[in-house]
């Protein structure tokens, strides 16, 4: 009497086999760069990351112009690809655990809400400065406006403290 092999029996070795070897190669996955490290964020960003504290009184003039010039400057986000430097200006009195930005740029936020909103999205979308606020541990809620002052520059001003 002849023993036969049915084919799905010659599957089920295959694949038993293959998950043998699959689960004994070790795990590159555990070895990659995460984009914790400061060297992967800076080859994504390919620019200086910079970043100050300051009062919101200090810089109110500079942030209220910026947030009246979102409209152009989602544009300018959408099109930046490289930038020679990132200036993240923290706002630390502005900070949601400080009770929000002061009533003066609280009410220029509340007048460009729409055009606030669609800049974070732009933020987001484009790999470079989504990157650069991320390694700050900024996030695109805390983004107030944005300035391109020079060519090649670029400064965010976001209501946040710095993580420490």
């Amino acid at each position: 009497m002849a023993i036969t092999t049915l084919p799905d029996a010659k599957w089920l070795h295959a694949t038993a086999a293959a998950a043998f070897l699959a689960a004994s190669v070790p795990h590159t996955a555990l070895n990659a760069q995460g984009l914790d490290s400061p060297d992967t964020v800076d080859r994504i960003v390919g620019s200086e990351v910079r970043q100050e504290e300051t009062k919101t009184a200090v810089e109110a003039g500079k942030v209220a112009s910026a947030i009246d010039r979102t409209r152009e400057n989602i544009g300018t986000v959408r099109k930046t690809s490289k930038l020679d430097k990132v200036d993240i200006v923290f706002l630390t009195d502005a900070a949601r655990t400080e009770g929000g930005p002061p009533p003066a740029i609280e009410s220029k936020v509340e007048q460009y809400r729409d055009d606030i909103a669609e800049l974070r999205k732009e933020i987001e979308a484009n790999a470079l400065l989504f990157n650069a606020i991320d390694s700050r541990r900024v996030t695109t809620e805390d983004v107030l406006a944005v300035e391109f002052d020079d060519p090649g520059r670029i400064v965010i001003y976001a209501a946040a403290k710095p993580s420490n």
